[in-house]
């Protein structure tokens, strides 16, 4: 009930304030334009209506202001485009002309005074039939009773006695009570759109261009820093067992003839090597794209990184079907991150992960119970972790105080 007195409250204000400012914003607007178009011919329209482009942008501001509050979420302010460093008086004066979103304020300012006019008056209408209707059984009776007075239910045919009348009425209030907050929400949401639409689209447009930019530089960034990882691997494991085993192998084909006995033991070395620079391959390989993962998606791939983990894992899996390659592997990448950094510094008993799908979007959760001081800070085991997220629109949240316990929360759109 809080909730919805705060938002008949939010509506109410916007819908009766927004008609004042709408109509001063309109005359201002109009009155600017006429007085600048009419007077370009001499150089005077321009300040004027570099003027005019200037009030408008301040009225939008306030209109910008307002719109959280109905939408439910921040809005961008647009970027207005400044005037060159060494630009000259007059060129700064008229700068406002050449910026898009300016018009577009000034534009709103004159299309919006209608819509304020209908908004305003159906929150007048439905604020006013409330609370007349349902405070009509306190001055209905006296009305009922005037000479010569022919009441709403005695003109609709219900009679004309003052129980009838004031039943009817307070009916009324009743209906108009019962659907105020859905008209004003609904009220507010048409104005609040049209906003929207005007003075924050293309600042929303330019946020999206801006986070497409950044997940680019982050998936560029992640698979360069991946790259680097798995090179270092490689020379620092594989790449010396393998010439560790081409010099084993010389000198075994040295010794063939002279120690055939020192050679089987050679050999011998040589399998053993060989094995493990092969584990070590399989290893690596899995941190790129597993088999597991190609083959038979995220719940057999996840299964088989618990079962690898040294820390027990307590696995819940809550989805079927498969995904992207893109975001099963970020996914997976994340899961598989995330159990390594545990298992080299957590000290913990248990470590669980969760996934689950809520509408489009999958929900990553991986906890313990260790001694906690986990974060994302570069030169950490999860440093990676965001840039890799990022570039599938993924968010990473880290909760991780001294002493623990540590919680990890990724969020991946999955369509």
């Amino acid at each position: 009930m809080r909730t919805v007195l705060r938002r008949i409250g939010s509506d109410t204000r916007y819908l009766i304030a927004g008609f004042p400012l709408s109509l001063v914003f309109f005359v201002l607007a109009v009155v600017g334009f006429s007085a600048g178009i009419g007077t370009v011919v001499v150089w005077v329209g321009l300040p004027i209506l570099a003027g005019t482009l200037m009030m408008a942008r301040g009225m939008a501001d306030v209109e910008r202001r307002m719109l959280p509050e109905i939408l439910g979420r921040p809005v961008p302010r647009p970027r207005y485009r400044p005037a060159p460093e060494r630009a000259g008086a007059f060129r700064r004066m008229v700068n406002p002309l050449t910026s898009g979103q300016s018009w577009l304020d000034l534009l709103y300012g004159i299309v919006s005074l209608p819509l304020a006019i209908l908004t305003f008056v159906v929150a007048v209408v439905w604020w006013a039939g409330t609370i007349l209707g349902l405070t009509y059984p306190i001055y209905g009776w006296a009305i009922a009773r005037m000479p010569d007075n022919h009441g709403l239910a005695e003109l609709l045919g219900f009679g004309d006695s003052a129980v009838v009348e004031v039943a009817f009425n307070t009916a009324i209030g009743v209906l108009f009570a019962i659907t105020l907050p859905l008209m004003l929400h609904g009220a507010a949401l048409v104005r609040a759109g049209l906003g929207r639409a005007m003075l924050t689209g293309v600042a929303e447009l330019h946020e999206r261009i801006d986070d497409l930019a950044q997940g680019r530089a982050a998936a560029v960034s992640a698979e360069a820093n991946a790259l680097r990882r798995l090179e270092r691997d490689i020379h620092d494991g594989p790449q010396q067992r393998l010439v560790s085993l081409a010099m084993d192998l010389s000198r075994a084909q040295r010794q063939l003839k002279r120690d055939p006995q020192a050679v089987e033991q050679m050999l011998s070395q040589a399998i053993t090597s060989t094995r493990e620079t092969l584990d070590e391959l399989r290893a690596l390989s899995r941190g790129i794209a597993p088999p597991i993962l190609t083959d038979r998606g995220l719940a057999p791939a996840l299964a088989a990184l618990a079962g690898r983990c040294t820390i027990p894992v307590e696995l819940d899996i809550q989805i079927t079907g498969r995904f992207a390659a893109a975001i099963e592997n970020t996914v997976y990448f994340v899961v598989a991150e995330s159990l390594t950094n545990v298992a080299k510094h957590s000290h913990a008993n248990v470590c669980t992960v969760t996934l689950s799908k809520a509408g489009g979007v999958l929900m990553l959760t991986i906890g313990d119970d260790g001694v906690g001081g986990a974060h994302t800070a570069k030169g950490h085991g999860l440093s990676g972790l965001t840039d890799r997220l990022k570039a599938v629109d993924g968010t990473l949240a880290v909760d991780s105080p001294l002493g623990g316990p540590t919680v990890i929360v990724a969020e991946v759109p999955c369509g």
